[in-house]
C-alpha cells in the first residue's frame, strides 16, 4: 500500500518560533540537508507571495518566532486542554442524538421543525469555523481558543432554560459558533506546539481520537442524567472549567498578515448557509415551494457575493487558489461527504431507532456507543499506520467501510431486530474512525503551516456545511416515506451512496496531482 504523500506540507515544516518575543529574529534552524536552504527567512521574504502565484506558500514562518532549536512551551498540556474542549464540544453537539424525543416534546416542537433542534450547532459551526481559523491565525490562537470555550460554556448552560424550539434552537447557534472558535484554534496551537512532522502526527491523532471519544460520550452522558436540561447544565460547566484550565496551560502564537478582518467575507457566507440550511430544512414539505425555491436562490447569489469578496480583499477568510491544489480538493472533499454520509445518518438515526423500535434513551445511548467507541479506539490507533498507508487512503478506506456497514443495517428496522443492527454499527464504527483520525492530518497539511487554523477551519467548515444538508435529508427522507421502516432503509441507501462518492472524490483528488 502507498506511503504517505512526499508532496503534503508536513515534510517542510517551518523552524520552530518563538512565543517570547514579537521581535526576536528568526534563525534558521540546523539541518544536514542542503537542499533545505533554500528555506531561509531572506530567501521566503524574497520571494512573490503564493497567493499572487495561485498556489499556497509552504515556507511562510509562524510567529512570533523563538530562538533555533528552542520547544515550544508544555507541548503536553497543549494537547490535553485542546483534546478536552475539543470532547466537550462534540459531547454538546451530539447529546440531543438520545435525547431529541424529549426536547421536542417539552419545546411543543413539530415533527417538520426537529431538524432546526439538530442543526443548530453545525449551522453555527459551518457559518464561522473559516473566519475563527483565519482570525486565529491573525490575533491568537489562544485568545480565540479561550474565548470559544468560554462561550461554549455559557451559551450551553444558556440553553438548558430554553422555554421554546426558536430559543434553543439560537442557543444551539450560539453552542456552534462557539465550537467554531475553539475547533478551528485547536490544530493551530497543535501545530505549533509540535513543530516536528512526527509530533504532528501524534497529536493530531490523539486529537482526532478525542473527537470520536465527544461523539460517543455525548449521548452517554445525557442518556443517564435525569433529563435534557440538567445534561446541558452538565456540559455547560465542563466547559468552563476547560476554560479555567486553559487560562494557565496554553502559550500563545500567530500568524498576522497585517490586514483587517475579512467582515464582508463571513456575512456572506454565514448568510449564505443560513439560507441553504433553512431551504433544506423547509424542503420536506415540499421542494417546489416558493419560499424553498427563493431561499436555495439566495444562497447562491451570496454564494457568489463571497467569492467575489474573497477575490478583492487583501486577507480573505479563504485563499480562494487552494481549491486548485489537490490536497485541499482532498480535505474539502473528505470534510463535506463526512457530514453527508455520516453525520448526517446518525444524527437522527438515534431517534429514529427509538420511535420506531421504542427503545429508551439509555438503550439508544449504548447502542450508540458501540458505533462511536469503535470510531474512539480506531482514531487513537490509527496513527501506527503512519508510513504504510496515507491519509488520503485512510479516508477512501473510512468512507468504503461506512458504506459497507449501513449497508449491513438494512432491513433491521422494520424487522424489530436490535441485533441485526450490531455488525453494521461495528464496521460503520471502524470506518468513522478512520475518517476522524486522517481528517485533521490532511487538514493541516494542505495548507502552509502558519495558516494551519485556516485549513481546519475550511475542512471542517466543509464537514458541517455536509452535516446541516445531510440531518436536513435524512429527516425528509426517513419522515416521508410510508412508514419508518421503509424510510430508515431508504435513508441508509443514501447515506452509502454518499460514502461511495465520498471515497471517489477523495481518490479523484488525489489522481489530479
Amino acid at each position: 500500500m502507498p506511503g504517505p504523500d512526499p508532496a503534503t506540507p508536513a515534510t517542510t515544516t517551518a523552524p520552530p518560533v518563538s512565543v517570547t518575543s514579537a521581535t526576536a529574529t528568526v534563525a534558521p534552524a540546523p539541518t544536514a540537508d542542503p537542499a533545505r536552504a533554500a528555506d531561509s527567512p531572506a530567501t521566503t521574504t524574497a520571494r512573490t507571495p503564493a497567493r499572487r502565484q495561485g498556489r499556497p506558500d509552504r515556507h511562510h514562518r509562524d510567529s512570533p518566532p523563538r530562538p533555533a532549536g528552542a520547544r515550544p512551551a508544555g507541548p503536553t498540556a497543549t494537547l490535553a486542554v485542546t483534546s478536552a474542549a475539543t470532547a466537550v464540544a462534540l459531547m454538546t453537539y451530539t447529546a440531543p442524538m438520545v435525547t431529541l424525543p424529549g426536547t421536542a416534546a417539552a419545546l411543543h416542537t413539530s415533527l417538520s421543525a426537529q431538524a432546526w433542534l439538530l442543526n443548530g450547532t453545525p449551522l453555527g459551526l459551518a457559518a464561522l469555523l473559516l473566519v475563527a481559523g483565519s482570525l486565529a491565525d491573525d490575533y491568537g490562537r489562544r485568545r480565540i481558543f479561550l474565548s470559544g470555550t468560554l462561550a461554549l460554556g455559557l451559551t450551553t448552560a444558556l440553553g438548558a432554560f430554553s422555554t421554546s424550539t426558536w430559543q434553543f434552537t439560537l442557543a444551539r447557534i450560539a453552542q456552534g459558533a462557539a465550537s467554531a472558535a475553539l475547533l478551528a484554534s485547536s490544530l493551530g496551537l497543535l501545530v505549533h506546539a509540535f513543530p516536528s512532522p512526527r509530533g504532528r502526527l501524534h497529536a493530531t491523532g490523539v486529537w482526532g481520537a478525542f473527537v470520536s471519544g465527544g461523539i460517543a460520550a455525548g449521548p452517554l452522558v445525557a442518556g443517564a442524567l435525569p433529563n435534557w436540561r440538567v445534561a446541558y447544565a452538565v456540559l455547560g460547566a465542563a466547559a468552563l472549567t476547560v476554560t479555567a484550565f486553559g487560562t494557565r496551560a496554553l502559550t500563545e502564537s500567530r500568524a498576522p498578515r497585517n490586514g483587517r478582518p475579512d467582515i464582508p467575507g463571513a456575512l456572506t457566507f454565514g448568510l449564505a448557509l443560513v439560507a441553504l440550511v433553512a431551504a433544506l430544512t423547509l424542503g420536506r414539505d415540499g421542494w417546489l415551494r416558493l419560499p424553498v425555491g427563493a431561499l436555495l436562490a439566495a444562497a447562491v447569489l451570496l454564494v457568489g457575493a463571497f467569492v467575489a469578496v474573497e477575490r478583492r480583499t487583501a486577507t480573505p477568510m479563504i485563499d480562494l487558489a487552494l481549491l486548485r491544489h489537490p490536497p485541499f480538493l482532498a480535505s474539502s472533499a473528505g470534510g463535506l461527504f463526512t457530514g453527508l454520509a455520516v453525520i448526517g445518518l446518525f444524527s437522527f438515526l438515534p431517534a429514529l431507532l427509538q420511535q420506531a423500535l421504542r427503545l429508551s434513551p439509555m438503550t439508544t445511548a449504548w447502542l450508540l456507543l458501540l458505533w462511536s467507541g469503535l470510531s474512539f479506539a480506531v482514531a487513537l490507533l490509527a496513527r501506527h499506520l503512519a508510513g504504510r498507508v496515507s491519509p488520503r487512503w485512510q479516508l477512501s478506506l473510512g468512507f468504503a467501510l461506512h458504506a459497507a456497514g449501513v449497508l449491513t443495517m438494512l432491513g433491521a428496522v422494520g424487522s424489530g431486530s436490535l441485533p441485526r443492527l450490531l455488525p453494521g454499527m461495528v464496521v460503520a464504527g471502524i470506518g468513522s474512525g478512520l475518517l476522524n483520525a486522517s481528517l485533521p492530518l490532511v487538514s493541516v497539511d494542505s495548507v502552509p503551516p502558519d495558516r494551519a487554523a485556516m485549513g481546519s477551519g475550511a475542512q471542517q467548515t466543509f464537514r458541517y456545511i455536509g452535516s446541516c444538508a445531510g440531518v436536513a435529508l435524512t429527516i425528509a427522507i426517513a419522515t416521508s416515506a410510508s412508514d419508518l421502516a421503509r424510510g430508515a432503509d431508504i435513508a441508509l441507501l443514501v447515506s452509502a451512496g454518499l460514502a461511495a462518492a465520498g471515497a471517489l472524490a477523495v481518490a479523484g483528488a488525489r489522481a489530479r496531482r
